[in-house]
């Protein structure tokens, strides 16, 4: 299936990565509560739990997951933006004071986006893919980053391009640094070189729910 994430993290003074290590309790009512206020406009079917290990919902499904010290990670179609910094102004509302994170990347399309938020501020946020390039970028690049942009991770090595063949358009494969993104901030990865000091995100189980949007009644039945 590749490498695939759209979903956003809410962390409590911005570091969900000790949170997660801890491998906190799943807080199944809260979830339920934050699935029903944040995506009030569809009708929730529960399914069998989903886990940290994938985040990449199909559209008519919904992952949640709630966790003491104010943790919460969500994952739907809605992050799935090319330009991050356009998230629905809800998800920032719901905030209350924590910082949020998004990440989402397709191997399919070797794309990848992710964004920070502080106090509602967007502090950093970036999208790029072969095809497109640099999409979006916005805010000071952080230093796990550093290295790939100055060409310490090239995607391919010029020794190993055929005669007229054009070398791979960024200095990085997005995947990667993508990979180095959930390392950073959430403190695992799903793919590359096991390292056994990382969260094992299949520990962490999600809420997974069937979305459907809610009929709107009729202007025949509101008249009764």
């Amino acid at each position: 299936m590749g490498a695939k994430t759209w979903m956003l993290v809410y962390a409590q003074g911005g570091d969900a990565r000790s949170t997660l290590a801890a491998r906190p309790a799943l807080d199944r009512a809260e979830s339920a509560r934050v699935a029903e206020q944040l995506f009030a406009a569809d009708e929730l079917q529960p399914l069998a739990d989903a886990s940290l290990a994938w985040t990449a919902p199909p559209d008519e499904e919904l992952l949640v997951g709630c966790f003491p010290g104010g943790l919460t990670v969500l994952a739907a179609k809605e992050f799935a933006l090319d330009q991050p910094s356009a998230l629905d102004a809800r998800f920032l509302d719901h905030a209350q004071g924590r910082d949020v994170f998004l990440h989402a990347m397709h191997s399919a399309a070797d794309w990848l986006a992710f964004a920070h938020w502080r106090e509602g501020r967007l502090l950093r946020a970036l999208s790029v893919s072969p095809d497109d390039g640099v999409i979006e970028e916005e805010g000071a690049r952080l230093p796990f980053e550093l290295p790939f942009w100055n060409g310490a991770h090239p995607a391919d090595d010029p020794e190993d391009l055929a005669e007229g063949e054009a070398p791979y358009p960024l200095p990085f494969h997005p995947l990667e640094l993508g990979e180095a993104a959930l390392r950073e901030f959430f403190g695992y990865q799903l793919e590359g070189v096991v390292d056994a000091s990382l969260l094992q995100p299949e520990a962490l189980p999600l809420l997974r729910f069937r979305r459907k949007a809610r009929r709107k009644p009729s202007w025949f039945s509101r008249l009764w």
